[in-house]
């Protein structure tokens, strides 16, 4: 059905005018590789109108979900919390407990409740999503990856690190099954590092942790990996490892990558 048509909302049987989901994911895609967060707030916010105009509860739930990821990224931990709540009550109302849209809000929100040190209310989060994700043969390489790699980290603040190591070689395998993902694989073998060295010390560690950070380089130097503003942003997640286990070369290099995009753009 076009997006523009009406369709009932079984629920409060108001007509629906369901908001083009997929477009408002790429348009946002486009903007994060630009860096053009204010771009990314116009573009949510403007659709999220549209949503709760439209009775659509389902789109306002996925723009919701998008909003949080947004202000985790531009440190809004008051916004952040808000568009949460807003979602999570979107979910008990839609019934959507056990669906994939439900996973990736809570996704979404337990990334932002650890980025914002709540690494405690973070994981029953996760763990519901994992649930979700893990019975389901429709979710994407990319959304198990992410949630794997995301779930690592939760895990590794606990200073859990033998589930974190477990929970990143979980994130790579699921990238390999057929997803362009190779600057999130970079980001996962750097977070893996760190978690061996948490578990194993940096010594008895050292073969594994040089392990991870060789194929971080290998991904960050590929010609597949895109140099745009969004490969800037990783190398800038990447060069403090590199430079906190004596890889100031590679580290040299990823600034210098990230200085000539900075000025290209």
């Amino acid at each position: 059905m076009p997006s523009w048509m009406e369709e009932p909302d079984h629920q409060g049987m108001q007509p629906v005018r369901p908001v083009p989901q997929q477009r408002i994911a790429e348009k946002v895609d486009e903007c994060m590789r630009r860096e053009d967060y204010p771009g990314v707030e116009r573009v949510l916010r403007y659709w999220l109108a549209e949503a709760e105009a439209g009775h659509d509860l389902r789109g306002e739930l996925m723009i919701l979900g998008e909003m949080v990821g947004h202000y985790r990224k531009t440190g809004e931990k008051e916004n952040a919390h808000a568009c949460a709540e807003k979602a999570i009550a979107l979910i008990d109302a839609l019934g959507y407990q056990d669906s994939l849209s439900a996973a990736t809000a809570y996704v979404n929100i337990a990334t932002a409740y650890h980025a914002f040190g709540e690494t405690e209310e973070a994981l029953p989060l996760f763990l519901r999503a994992k649930a979700i994700y893990e019975n389901s043969a429709a979710v994407s390489p990319v959304l198990l990856g992410g949630l794997y790699n995301n779930l690592g980290l939760c895990y590794a603040a606990l200073s859990r690190f033998e589930e974190a190591v477990g929970c990143y070689d979980r994130a790579l395998q699921a990238l390999h099954t057929g997803s362009d993902s190779i600057l999130e694989e970079a980001i996962i073998w750097m977070n893996r590092a760190c978690s061996v060295e948490g578990r194993d010390g940096a010594e008895r560690g050292e073969t594994a942790i040089n392990q991870c950070l060789d194929h971080a380089e290998a991904c960050l130097t590929s010609d597949a990996a895109v140099q745009d503003g969004y490969y800037a942003y990783v190398c800038e997640r990447c060069i403090p490892t590199f430079e906190y286990y004596g890889c100031f070369l590679v580290a040299s290099q990823l600034k210098e990558r990230v200085r000539s995009i900075r000025e290209r753009s």
